[in-house]
Parts: C-alpha cells; sequence; structure tokens
C-alpha cells in the first residue's frame, strides 16, 4: 500500500485546461479489498480560477501593510473597535459553549441534572445515531455509503495543544476497518499532510483546510489528462502526486499574516497561532477570557490590510482563510463527484463532525435530502444535522456498528 507523507508545494502549476466537473475515478468496493492495491496518492486543490476576486500582487499588499505594521502594533491597546472586533467576541463567545465540569465541589447534583434533562430534550430533535441506527441502515440498504469524518473532537478528543489531539489506536483500527467497506474521508481544517500525520492512513481521502486541500488514492493506471484542472508531482518519499491547487497565489500571503500574528499575539497567555498550509488558526483554548478581546482585535488588526482574507469561527478557534467559494461542504461535493457518485440514487453519504464548520457539509446533506449529518457534542446545539453523537467514545461505536452490519450484508 502506498502512503502519503511530506510536503506537497512541489510541482509544477495547475493544468490550463480545467472542465467544470472531474471525471468519475472509482469507489469502494462492497466486500472488504485492500482499498491502496495498485493505487498512487491523489492531492486535489481548488483551481486559481474558481476565485470570485482577483488577486493583487502579494509583494505589494506586503509593502503595503509592513509600513503600517507598527503603527498598528501599537495601537492594539487602544479601545476595542465595537462595529467590528464586539462582532467578532460574540462569534468567538457562541462558537465556545460553556462544559460541564463532573467536580462536585463546583458544579451541583441539581445543575448536572438540569444540564443532562436539556440535553436529553434536544435529542428529541437530534437522536442518538446509536439508538437510531436501525434507521440509517434501512435507508442505507441496496446504496453505497460514502463515509465522512471530522478530526478534532470527532476521532480525537478536543485538547489544550492541537499538537497533542493524538488518534487512540482503537480509533485508527476503526477508521481503517470501516474503510475496507466503504470510501472514507478525513475533512478537517488542518492542513492534509498533518491530518495525515495523526490518521496514518494511506488509503483514505483527505480533505484539509476546510476543503482547499484534498487529496487520496487513485488507481495507478488512471491518467492525469484524466483529472481536470491537475498536475503530477512527485513528493518526498518517491511517490507520485497529483497536485490541483486553486490557492497557491495565496501560499505567501498566508505565511505572512502567520508571522505578524505571532508577533501580535505574543504577549497573549495562551495564545497558540497554528500553520494549517491554506490557513491559519488562531487558538484561544488557552486564553483567559477576559483576554478574549486582545485575540480578536489583534486578528481584526492584521487582516484590515489583507482584503482577500476572511476570519471563520470553530471551536475556541479563529480560521484565518482566503475569500473563496470553499468550505466543508463543498468539499463533500466535490469527492461524491469526483468519485462519480453525486448525481447517483443509490448513495448515501454520512458526515460526522463536531464543529460549526461542519454546518456547511450538514446543511448540504440536509437540503439535498441525500445522506445524513451527525453531530458529536455533549451540549444542546443549533445544527442542520439529522442524528448525534455524544463524544468521540461514540463515534468509534458507531462505525464499529457499520462494519458490523455490512459484514452481516454480506454473509
Amino acid at each position: 500500500m502506498t502512503t502519503w507523507a511530506g510536503s506537497l508545494d512541489s510541482g509544477s502549476s495547475p493544468n490550463p485546461h480545467p472542465h467544470p466537473s472531474p471525471k468519475p475515478i472509482s469507489s469502494a468496493p462492497d466486500a472488504p479489498t485492500h482499498p491502496g492495491a495498485g493505487r498512487v496518492f491523489l492531492a486535489i486543490h481548488f483551481d486559481p480560477r474558481l476565485l470570485p476576486h482577483r488577486i493583487a500582487k502579494i509583494g505589494s499588499a506586503s509593502q503595503h501593510f509592513i509600513g503600517a505594521y507598527e503603527q498598528g502594533r501599537k495601537a492594539l491597546s487602544g479601545m476595542l473597535d465595537e462595529s467590528h472586533d464586539g462582532v467578532c467576541l460574540d462569534a468567538m463567545k457562541s462558537s465556545s459553549p460553556p462544559h460541564i465540569k463532573l467536580n462536585k465541589d463546583f458544579i451541583s447534583d441539581l445543575a448536572i441534572g438540569e444540564h443532562d434533562a436539556a440535553y436529553d430534550a434536544w435529542m428529541m430533535k437530534c437522536p442518538s445515531a446509536l439508538s437510531s441506527f436501525k434507521q440509517i441502515t434501512n435507508h442505507a440498504k441496496y446504496k453505497k455509503i460514502v463515509l465522512f469524518l471530522d478530526y478534532d473532537g470527532t476521532l480525537s478528543h478536543i485538547v489544550d495543544n492541537p499538537e497533542h489531539a493524538f488518534m487512540s489506536n482503537a480509533m485508527r483500527t476503526a477508521v481503517k476497518n470501516v474503510a475496507k467497506y466503504f470510501s472514507t474521508a478525513i475533512i478537517s481544517g488542518r492542513s492534509c499532510h498533518k491530518a495525515y500525520k495523526f490518521v496514518k492512513l494511506g488509503e483514505l481521502y483527505y480533505a484539509g483546510s476546510h476543503g482547499m486541500d484534498i487529496m487520496g488514492p487513485v488507481m495507478k493506471n488512471e491518467s492525469v489528462s484524466d483529472v481536470p484542472g491537475c498536475t503530477i508531482s512527485i513528493e518526498e518519499q518517491g511517490n507520485e502526486v497529483i497536485l490541483f491547487q486553486p490557492a497557491k497565489e495565496f501560499l505567501l500571503m498566508i505565511n505572512e499574516v502567520q508571522s505578524f500574528l505571532k508577533d501580535v499575539t505574543k504577549d497573549i497567555e495562551g495564545v497558540i497561532v497554528e500553520s494549517n498550509k491554506v490557513c491559519v488558526s488562531v487558538h484561544y483554548r488557552l486564553v483567559d477570557e477576559k483576554d478574549w478581546p486582545k485575540v480578536a482585535q489583534c486578528v481584526h488588526h492584521v487582516l484590515k490590510d489583507y482584503p482577500h482574507l476572511q476570519v471563520t469561527h470553530g471551536r475556541r478557534v479563529l480560521e484565518v482563510r482566503p475569500v473563496i467559494d470553499c468550505n466543508q461542504g463543498k468539499a463533500v461535493e466535490f469527492l461524491l463527484e469526483y468519485l462519480g457518485l453525486r448525481t447517483s440514487d443509490d448513495v448515501l453519504p454520512i458526515y460526522v463532525g463536531d464543529d460549526r464548520t461542519d454546518e456547511d457539509a450538514f446543511k448540504i446533506l440536509r437540503e439535498g435530502k441525500c445522506g445524513y449529518g451527525i453531530l458529536v457534542t455533549s451540549v444542546p446545539k443549533q445544527t442542520n444535522a439529522v442524528f448525534s453523537l455524544r463524544d468521540p467514545t461514540e463515534v468509534k461505536k458507531f462505525l464499529k456498528l457499520l462494519v458490523k452490519w455490512k459484514k452481516l450484508e454480506a454473509s
């Protein structure tokens, strides 16, 4: 089996003759086989021609920003811009729901009971995927399931340091087994490279940077000319990869912004600025809530000179990313089309995720009535998901049930 590792920055420019939709490749077998056999590795990025705005020259943007940088940095101690940073702060709070800590010294039994009652009431609208498993599999009969799995908070528990969000061996085994029966993709805000380093399964598809960086296995006899907008490159282990890089023109800009963000937030205790190739993640999970306005102000000050970058909100993280029409929902649509399954009546996409950014995928599946979104949460949330799971432990149980069901179907 060929696996992927290393950087995807090398390689030639995208194919100058893109087409609106990729040619269907293949899908997972109905019975367990060796998914990586006879395959090379794919890395796909969206074409710059799909960008809604013309990109200013990186150099001129950099020079313009550097001139005002020190002045802006000194202004960070000033008053908060209510019209922008206040909105950002509200979003930071709304995307960071409080967690019930089962500590009897601080939380009464009554408070815990009220929380459980609220969660139980919410589950009437978004029932457990475990208790609703028969309903899911009844709908899945004679259909091809395609699994989309978020990483942080879904396959791994949320931790204070994002570099320590390790996947358990038991979870890795569960994902490996489910991928023997169903086409499986990891959808993450992290770069593909980081997601792969955590998951370590080469037979999966990976959509990193919120869908701007997609890769996965393809058949060896697949010609690059059959994959519009892609080019072939060789990664550092000597394996062939196909590149489809839409946000390539943003890479230098993103790297600059990351450097500036690290500098302006260095005095705020607990801030972690993480590079995710086409995105920059500003984690404030370890930041005292009284300092959240400072984090919002820092990000706003840096980005005001970068009109082609935007901020989105995740679970105690601000995501800086290019202004292009790309998100987890678009990644799902792209992969289904790439697999030749988007317009098929016999496909059932299932997306499991815990974050606000996963809602784009939940919405597409719900509005299209073509699949199920499953939200991973232990607190009530407004969501477009149809079902829920409480935590990664329940996610693992769900994956095991899928494998067990498929084996019984095949027997």
